[in-house]
């Protein structure tokens, strides 16, 4: 019996080093049948040049817009489906995978018919046994959490356990769900896509799992993180979309409108906030652009 077909997505923006130490990471894998499909959105580094020649196995998609996060995934799911693979593992250019992490996340996969999208364990490439995420979870107040965020692994995650969803740094479906379900839903352009794409494969009945023993570390994101202003614009409009999208409880709704409400208060009339101004004036475009439903990429503000 021939092992899954596993067909990993990076997109990829100037992030030319970053992107050819992740291609370096997945060669060096284990599982061996996998291939890659890069897209490259526009970059001026040399990117594709230096792709084409370090790693000519790998099969290069020069985008011809920007369609962002979600919608220049979308042309790689959508040519990995055409071409026959069995899991799609969507897979950031900024991470480090361990040369077991396919063999791991394949082999939690395969075991159930049932699970549609698993996820590794993710950890700061900045202090590497700290935890970035161990799965994610809402809970009844709709409030989106990484398990395990910021704690030392100490043999705490030790089995594949279900989760709400996984961190869009590596999230891994199979091909089923994504015919089931569809892709990435574009309005989001990015932040939440990957949350709403679990939940609308939970809705849809498959189940998600999390793969303590696949290990990866992503550079994006460290323990003393700090939002820049486009994620404040798409955290806070993204939130409220996908609340609309799959009908969140009415506590959940007034949970984020009162968070939302305060926060934006709080960085209007403390003066110890006057350096995050605009990060409100993003927030507050967000809330707007939420209830006047203008979706994908956000519009900047000129003169």
């Amino acid at each position: 019996m021939c092992a899954a077909s596993i067909y990993t997505i990076i997109l990829n923006t100037n992030r030319k080093q970053d992107t050819l130490e992740a291609l370096g990471s997945l060669f060096a894998n284990q599982y061996s049948n996998f291939k890659v499909i890069l897209l490259d959105n526009h970059s001026t580094d040399g990117s594709v040049v230096a792709i084409r020649t370090e790693f000519p196995q790998v099969q290069v998609i020069e985008l011809e817009k920007n369609l962002g996060y979600t919608g220049n995934n979308n042309i790689g799911i959508e040519a990995a489906i055409q071409q026959g693979a069995d899991w799609l593992l969507v897979l950031n250019e900024d991470t480090l995978l361990a040369p077991d992490c396919l063999e791991h996340l394949v082999e939690a996969g395969e075991a159930d018919a049932g699970i549609g999208i698993v996820g590794p364990m993710v950890y700061h490439h900045d202090e590497p046994d700290i935890i970035q995420s161990a799965g994610g979870s809402l809970g009844a107040w709709w409030r989106s959490k990484h398990i395990g965020q910021n704690e030392r692994d100490r043999g705490q995650f030790t089995t594949p356990h279900p989760v709400e969803w996984v961190s869009g740094c590596a999230i891994m479906l199979r091909r089923q769900v994504i015919e089931q379900i569809g892709g990435l839903d574009e309005r989001f352009f990015y932040y939440w896509e990957e949350t709403e794409w679990c939940v609308r494969a939970r809705k849809a009945g498959w189940q998600i799992v999390h793969v303590p023993a696949a290990k990866l570390w992503h550079k994006g994101v460290q323990r003393l993180y700090q939002p820049n202003v486009s994620v404040a614009y798409y955290n806070t409009r993204n939130r409220f979309l996908m609340f609309s999208k799959h009908k969140a409880p009415l506590k959940a709704w007034g949970f984020a409108w009162f968070e939302t409400v305060r926060t934006l208060l709080s960085l209007s009339l403390r003066t110890k906030w006057r350096d995050k101004r605009e990060h409100r004036d993003a927030m507050f475009q967000g809330m707007l652009d939420f209830l006047r439903h203008r979706w994908g990429k956000r519009l900047e503000k000129t003169g």
